[in-house]
């Protein structure tokens, strides 16, 4: 299946990436290329972007994309969790702008086989690295109750996560939950009907709980913000698109703290503590689809951009 993916707040990213035609970025989520195609484009000879991603489909089509852009365009398979570890070994001391655009892409949720999709019946996988050992299917059947219970609550913000998770457990008594199909029928038979008729599809929160705890996607994006503001140039600028309250309420709470990290009590008349700002935040709300792009593309309608400058150093 060719990777198709629509790029989500494509314009607000470029306008508040700043783009430098000398500067180097680096797209953290380089997915098909989208974002990084119109990057590339405006960088000048000395420009350079660095396209990181751990999905093998993804920088294959992403290096079609880019071929016209191939001299200054560097791509890396890898978590953009070790974004300082790529930089170091290409010899990049500092970037002038890092974009970030997380969830699934659309060419993986539509690929049944990738097993992200409650739509379609296919084996429980939900890998953005496919060469990863674990899959969805072994967190289904090897966790016990209580840490079902936990993920299922805590990332899906599921309200019947007890009884999804009640009924996990009891379905693998009687075999392993091998595919989605057969997992979407066991959460549908935790679920009242009447909440079914109105809630959207039953499976949808606890496929996103089992996507995230399976990928470590909350716990890379929470130990790698402070990382890529220190990966910044002075001036810089950190743009993140969120698509759940998860992922937004860590982008802002590490991006305001970041902005201003005193520890001392609120009583105190100065800081003593020491800690100092790592530059400030640029959106005070976070930046939404227009009107117009959500009904182009109904998956940008929960996207959110939050953007982050590093300070300038006084001389």
């Amino acid at each position: 299946m060719e990777f198709r993916h629509v790029s989500v707040l494509l314009e607000p990213s470029l306008e508040n990436l700043a783009i430098r035609p000398d500067g180097v970025y680096v797209d953290g989520t380089l997915g098909g290329g989208g974002h990084s195609f119109h990057i590339a484009e405006r960088l000048g000879s000395k420009g350079r972007l660095i396209g990181i991603d751990r999905d093998a489909a993804a920088i294959q089509a992403a290096g079609e994309r880019l071929k016209p852009y191939h001299e200054k365009v560097t791509i890396v398979k890898d978590n953009y969790g070790n974004i300082r570890d790529v930089l170091n070994s290409l010899q990049i001391s500092g970037v002038d702008g890092i974009l970030l655009d997380l969830g699934v892409s659309s060419y993986q949720l539509d690929t049944a086989e990738r097993g992200f999709s409650y739509m379609a019946d296919a084996p429980l996988d939900m890998r953005m690295d496919q060469e990863e050992a674990r899959t969805a299917r072994d967190i289904v059947n090897e966790y016990n109750e209580e840490e079902l219970y936990r993920m299922i609550r805590d990332y899906g913000e599921d309200k019947f996560a007890r009884n999804i998770a009640r009924h996990i457990c009891k379905e693998r008594e009687k075999e392993p939950i091998e595919t989605t199909g057969q997992l979407v029928r066991v959460i549908e038979q935790a679920i009242p009907k009447k909440i079914q008729k109105t809630g959207g599809h039953p499976a949808k929160r606890t496929f996103q709980a089992i996507r995230i705890e399976l990928n470590r996607e909350l716990t890379v994006l929470d130990e790698v913000v402070d990382t890529m503001i220190d990966c910044l140039n002075p001036g810089g600028r950190l743009c993140i698109i969120t698509f759940h309250s998860l992922e937004d309420r860590i982008v802002k709470g590490r991006f305001r703290t970041a902005e201003d990290p005193c520890i001392c009590p609120k009583n105190f008349p100065v800081c003593v503590c020491g800690r100092k700002s790592k530059g400030h935040v640029v959106t005070r709300k976070p930046i939404l689809p227009t009107e117009q792009e959500m009904r182009e593309n109904p998956r940008a309608k929960s996207a959110k951009l939050r953007v982050f400058e590093k300070m300038i150093e006084e001389k």
